[in-house]
């Protein structure tokens, strides 16, 4: 593993419990954190095919980093609903090129699969998180990250991507999820990863209505009462679509709205497609939270 590069300085803290461990990294989690969506895929839902080769790929990411992305999140499996399942190699073929450029980009590295031989093959390039919207429920799968030192994002999915979608139920999805987090979450600590390296993610449209996806938004300081970092991913979401009829390239006011209502909920990690929207209304939002604290929220009192 490579040490952390020195442009990092941002994101490392020394010594404070509220921090993530991911590979190469330790993230502050004082303020929220923006992961950058890169998809490598021909076929994702918002913008397939714009960086399915290497030069576009580093290229946005380069832009990301520029405009204050704190992770870059690969995938070149896509995950929409209906998508079928990609072969390991063809996938690796898609994400290997772009994690050996992006190596040495000061951000930490993010990998969104659910395969384990692809999760071996991108830790040994020294890729620092694991993001598994299977909630590594293959038990290869944790036997792939145990001996690491990548973060491991833990998410809920209701069946697969292809199935995920058709009539998706539930006697209460808030208690559901939260139950299938915390024993995955057990299940890594008992592999020997630490909590420091576990991430939870309730995983917004995957398996789940729009009733279903407003009760979970509503209801994330249930999930921050666990005690780990809650990444949230609704960035350009059909329930957006169903909220606002927009098209998926028409999302982004619906989006920025729905992750500031994450943020306030408690979110640590949002998961995005607009990252320069996004930190900017998250230093928005900071200044104001600050100070409403700093006048110890005494604001608007006679």
């Amino acid at each position: 593993m490579r040490p952390p590069h020195p442009v990092q300085t941002a994101l490392i803290q020394t010594a404070d419990s509220s921090r993530l461990r991911c590979g190469r990294f330790e993230l502050t989690l004082k303020r929220p954190l923006v992961m950058g969506v890169l998809n490598l895929t021909p076929d994702s839902f918002s913008d397939g095919g714009r960086w399915s080769d290497t030069g576009s790929a580093v290229e946005h990411a380069t832009a990301m980093i520029d405009d204050g992305v704190d992770l870059i999140d690969l995938g070149a499996e896509s995950t929409r609903p209906g998508a079928p399942i990609v072969p390991a190699d063809l996938e690796l073929s898609r994400l290997v090129p772009v994690i050996r450029a992006l190596a040495d980009c000061g951000r930490p590295l993010s990998v969104d699969t659910r395969k384990p031989q692809v999760m071996r093959a991108v830790l040994d390039l020294g890729v620092d998180m694991i993001n598994d919207v299977s909630g590594f429920s293959d038990p290869q799968a944790i036997a792939a990250v145990s001996d690491s030192r990548a973060a491991c994002c833990v998410m809920h999915m209701l069946g697969d991507p292809l199935t995920m979608q058709q009539d998706p139920v539930y006697r209460d999805v808030v208690r559901e999820v939260r139950e299938m987090l915390a024993d995955r979450a057990e299940a890594l600590q008992a592999a020997g990863i630490d909590r420091s390296r576990i991430v939870i993610d309730p995983g917004i449209g995957f398996g789940k209505t729009l009733e279903h996806n407003l009760a979970l938004l509503a209801s994330l300081p249930g999930l921050v009462e666990l005690g780990l970092p809650v990444l949230v991913g609704v960035s350009r979401k059909s329930m957006l679509g169903a909220l606002t009829g927009r098209a998926v390239d028409r999302r982004l006011p619906a989006s920025l709205a729905a992750m500031l209502a994450a943020v306030a909920g408690g979110a640590h990690i949002v998961r995005v497609h607009d990252v320069p929207e996004t930190v900017d209304a998250l230093r928005v939002w900071q200044a104001i939270r600050d100070a409403h604290h700093s006048t110890g929220n005494t604001i608007g009192q006679r």
